[in-house]
């Protein structure tokens, strides 16, 4: 593979630009530092912006890009960079079907969040969360690709890029670690490492940049260490915007728990289905559907008057729009059911008081009144105290940094002079200036699609113009016979073609059951099961997994419930996962919130089967007694 884009960041805007990239005709090596690729972007709990899309004309949703521009440049305020949002809002349709017609997604379903003045959040009916349906089509695609074409396509995890190297201008490839072993790749550059959210390391951005929020718990992986912004800043790259970090207002308080350090985030979708927020009064302090710091600022002040806990209420109506929200942060012990009387017990402020509360709501939703917040959108209304409720305690949480590096609308990386570096492109949370001083809700996933593919097509126009001006060969002459068919009466089916007729392949071939656990450090793209530089370790087949004999009772199982001895029961087998919670894409406490249970329902939820055996078969110890093992492998 001597001519190809170094993708860093494996996150749904890595994979964006990587796809994009293969795509174009272009050959790809992606790289990521953990274990696992997604980053934070499986976390996305709301949807994926798009305005004028198929699923909004469907709808009847009379949007227009024009509106999104404006509310985009709005929530921006004073830090709106025009031509980033233009990008940003201008390709979200593109972005979404981009999604529907390559990887065969559904984005049929429509929300209205705060901020914005039409619905236009997509999600699917799969009640997987948005941003993990997404990110894993487009992170199983990848590994098909890297196995069915290695001379193309590479993956390659644990490897830590420590350094972007460059000549004058030039961005000339990256140094990376992988197994305690120092790798240089040469190539364009796309960096999509993420943002710095959970930057609590001794030369913390957080600290530098907004003090005040560091002592705040994060929704973010602990990967979120804003890698990218120093390596970049270290070579001349500028970092603007860097105080804007965005405090979510709706980080789920766990009552086992309150002070951990990641938190998980109520989605927006809850408020935006009609959930409100109440003091510790029962009443209502803000428009609950206002901008995410407007919010948070609001919740504030009710610390300082002494009125918290927070809580966050869902009616009936709301919770059966929202039943797998529901069900998985009750399975998580963060949301609780209870009737109306038994939530006025518990916020203290008697029947009386919380019967009120929910009457003037209802007359301010019904117009009757004026709402003392300006709230102007009410769902799943009305609100009664004989209903019943699913709740759950709030507080802000560090959420997303809208501070990154600074790019042109072209995605590419711009130097001290403003000008942009030759071959190095930025995407993702790491981008700055795309959202300006506050970020829409649903607008991190459209921003990771449009800039990841704006930075792939960046990316491959590089790589093509360097072929063709160093003479090309053989690459030149593939590109001159490369055609890209996207046929409209095949949803989901995408070939590419060259001269010779072969075909490339399909968002519909079938799943394959291997996948590059840990490939090794690559330079001449060969496959094979050596661990020395220039091969790639053969990749673990899931389709040998066994589960092992030994059984284990439920009473056993749950004798292990510790952090440091921990056992999860799933689908009727017992896994041991002490030793691996850092390795869980959902980080720790997902993992802690189980800890000596069995965790079917909330693993089903979440989760398909085939992740077991072919991410961490290692941590399966035996079978769960009495129980017939309905996991498929």
């Amino acid at each position: 593979m001597p001519e190809r884009v170094i993708v860093v960041g494996a996150g749904l805007s890595g994979l964006s630009a990587a796809h994009t990239i293969y795509l174009s005709g272009g050959n790809v090596v992606l790289l990521d530092k953990n274990n696992f690729m997604g980053g934070n972007s499986t976390k996305a709990t709301s949807g994926i912006n798009g305005a004028l899309t198929r699923t909004q004309v469907d709808h009847k949703i009379a949007d227009s890009v024009k509106q999104f521009y404006d509310d985009t440049l709005k929530s921006a305020r004073d830090k709106a960079r025009p031509d980033l949002i233009k990008v940003l809002t201008y390709k979200s349709a593109a972005a979404v079907e981009w999604l529907q017609d390559v990887f065969n997604l559904d984005l049929t379903l429509v929300s209205r969040l705060g901020g914005h003045s039409h619905p236009r959040t997509h999600r699917g009916h799969d009640a997987k969360f948005p941003g993990m349906a997404i990110t894993y089509a487009l992170m199983q695609r990848f590994e098909e690709l890297a196995e069915a074409e290695p001379d193309r396509v590479q993956l390659i995890k644990k490897a830590k890029v420590t350094k972007i190297n460059k000549e004058g201008n030039t961005a000339t490839g990256v140094t990376y670690t992988f197994n305690g072993q120092e790798t240089v790749l040469n190539g364009p550059v796309v960096l999509a490492t993420g943002g710095y959210a959970a930057d609590f390391t001794d030369d913390s951005l957080l600290k530098k940049h907004r003090p005040d929020t560091y002592n705040l718990s994060t929704t973010n992986g602990a990967h979120a260490t804003g890698d990218g912004h120093k390596m970049l800043m270290s070579i001349g790259a500028n970092g603007i915007d860097m105080d804007k970090v965005q405090v979510h207002p709706t980080g789920l308080v766990d009552p086992k728990d309150p002070t951990a350090k990641t938190k998980f985030l109520a989605a927006e979708a809850l408020r935006g289905e009609g959930g409100i927020l109440l003091n510790s009064k029962g009443q209502r302090f803000c428009d609950d559907l206002g901008h995410r710091d407007y919010v948070s600022g609001k919740m504030w002040e009710e610390k300082e008057k002494g009125l918290w806990p927070i809580r966050l209420v869902l009616n009936s109506k709301a919770s059966n729009v929202l039943d797998f929200h529901t069900r998985h942060y009750s399975g998580r012990g963060l949301m609780k059911k209870m009737t109306g009387k038994e939530l006025a017990k518990e916020i203290g402020c008697g029947e009386k008081a919380l019967a009120e509360s929910f009457e003037d709501y209802n007359s301010i939703a019904s117009g009757k009144k004026k709402d003392t917040w300006g709230k102007k959108y009410y769902h799943n209304m009305p609100f009664n105290i004989n209903d019943t409720f699913h709740v759950a305690l709030m507080e802000p949480v560090l959420h997303f940094t809208m501070g990154g590096i600074e790019i042109n609308d072209q995605a590419q990386c711009l130097n001290s002079e403003g000008k942009p570096f030759d071959g190095l492109f930025v995407c993702g949370e790491l981008a700055g200036g795309v959202h300006g001083a506050n970020r829409l809700g649903g607008s991190s996933l459209l921003g990771c699609v449009v800039y990841g593919r704006v930075a792939g097509e960046s990316a491959s126009k590089y790589l093509f113009q360097k072929v063709l001006k160093s003479g090309g060969g053989a690459a030149a002459q593939r590109l001159g016979q490369i055609s890209l068919h996207i046929d409209p009466s095949q949803p989901g089916k995408v070939s590419v073609e060259w001269g010779s007729g072969v075909s490339g392949s399909s968002a519909e071939s079938a799943t394959s059951q291997q996948s590059q656990t840990s490939a090794g450090p690559v330079t001449n793209g060969s496959a094979g099961g050596s661990s020395d530089p220039g091969n790639v370790s053969a990749p673990a087949s899931a389709k040998a997994f066994t589960v092992p004999e030994k059984e284990f009772s439920l009473e056993e199982i749950a004798k292990h419930n510790k952090k440091d001895d921990l056992w999860i029961a799933v689908k009727g087998i017992v896994m041991d996962v002490t030793n691996w919670v850092d390795e869980h894409p959902g980080g720790p406490q997902a993992l802690f919130s189980h800890m000596g249970k069995d965790a079917t329902e909330e693993f089903e939820m979440l989760h398909d089967d085939e992740v077991i055996p072919k991410y961490a078969p290692e941590i399966v110890i035996g079978r769960v007694k009495g129980q017939s093992i309905t996991l498929e492998y």
